[in-house]
């Protein structure tokens, strides 16, 4: 799961989105110093992520991936995923995605102080070129992509024009992604429910 499913899954809590969001960027234990909320977001992202790396429609779509690809390929189907959840939103939240991507820039923006360098110095170009929104077009997952390539280690090199992938057995990821959302949506609410948070 990339960051808009991240967003989707932790419910309507401005604080556990917060932590949904931040669980890409931090490894190890969750730091003491975090607020109770945004702590609970990022044990649900990692949660999350065990569940969806674990699961035979996740594995499905890895196995899609060429073998040039193979190793990245956890990844790849991560942003792909956000692709078909952004393509198809009506089927998974009755808010309209552009109020939904509004609503999480003003949401980071103002949880700032818990956010890491990276991500607060990425916060104006991300809301300028509404990443959330631009998932929607096959052209704004190629720039994800490439984004991500960029600014990890030169090992992810291959990522670059892995958007190729997604369009050469598009309708097969499709299939994936709609056959697995609503198993981590239910892992999701299921998790908000337990730990008293609204979803």
């Amino acid at each position: 799961m990339n960051y808009l499913a991240h967003l989707l899954l932790s419910g309507s809590d401005p604080q556990v989105q917060v932590g949904g969001l931040l669980g890409d960027f931090l490894k190890g234990p969750v730091p003491a110093s975090l607020p109770a909320r945004v702590a609970q977001g990022v044990i649900l992202h990692r949660e999350i992520d065990r569940f969806t790396d674990s699961h035979p429609l996740f594995l499905r779509s890895r196995a899609r991936i060429s073998p040039e690809r193979q190793r990245l390929g956890g990844i790849l189907v991560d942003v792909f995923y956000d692709h078909f959840l952004a393509l198809d939103w009506d089927a998974y939240s009755p808010e309209p995605l552009d109020h939904f991507a509004s609503a999480a820039y003003a949401v980071l923006a103002a949880h700032q102080h818990c956010l890491p360098d990276n991500l607060v110095q990425a916060l104006p170009t991300m809301r300028s070129q509404n990443w959330l929104l631009s998932y929607r077009d096959p052209t704004g997952i190629g720039t994800t992509i490439d984004r991500i390539a960029a600014r990890r280690a030169p090992r992810l090199g291959r990522l670059v024009g892995g958007v190729e992938e997604m369009l050469a057995d598009y309708q097969g990821f499709r299939d994936d992604f709609h056959a697995f959302f609503p198993a981590v949506q239910a892992l999701a609410e299921a998790h908000l429910e337990k730990q008293g948070v609204s979803h």
